[in-house]
């Protein structure tokens, strides 16, 4: 199986906060099922926001902002049990009820990465989507999930490349 050296996908996805958007990744450069070739992504990073996006949480609340990276376009957020899945994750952010007590408290998890496997994940269709989501309203400042893809492209057989590509779809 041939490798090339890795490079970098960068996308993102802006949403207002009410509903989920998803935007649309082009992996045509790099995948070909019939030429054989297929990209494989060893390491996802995720940014919530925007490089200036203030995130400012409301006083009492506990709210989830969630991505999700697939190879189908969705309507909604999918769990593991979706056969598109690539990637998931979210950021938390839980704050006081009152001025007094309104210390904020920020976690971020990676629900699924191809980084959490062994061999990264397979990707053999010409397009993934970016969805995102979130619980609030006003997103607690957050206008934007972007990604960073660390990426080679393989080769395969004719066959296992459709294989995968038909499985994907």
């Amino acid at each position: 199986m041939a490798k090339s050296d890795s490079f970098f996908i960068r996308a993102s996805t802006a949403f207002n906060g009410t509903t989920y958007a998803q935007s649309s990744i082009d992996l045509g450069a790099y995948v070909d099922a019939l030429g054989k070739s297929v990209l494989r992504i060893h390491n996802i990073a995720v940014q919530y926001g925007g490089p200036m996006d203030a995130i400012a949480p409301s006083l009492g609340v506990a709210e989830v902002n969630s991505f999700q990276l697939t190879t189908q376009s969705q309507s909604d957020m999918v769990d593991v049990t979706d056969k598109s899945l690539i990637a998931s994750g979210k950021l938390q952010v839980i704050s006081g009820s009152n001025a007094a007590n309104c210390t904020p408290f920020f976690t971020d998890t990676l629900d699924l990465a191809p980084q959490h496997f062994t061999n990264g994940y397979l990707v053999a269709v010409e397009q993934i989507y970016l969805g995102v989501d979130s619980t609030d309203t006003n997103s607690e400042g957050i206008g934007q999930v972007g990604i960073v893809l660390e990426c080679t492209v393989e080769s395969l057989s004719q066959s296992a490349a459709m294989a995968l590509a038909l499985s994907q779809q």
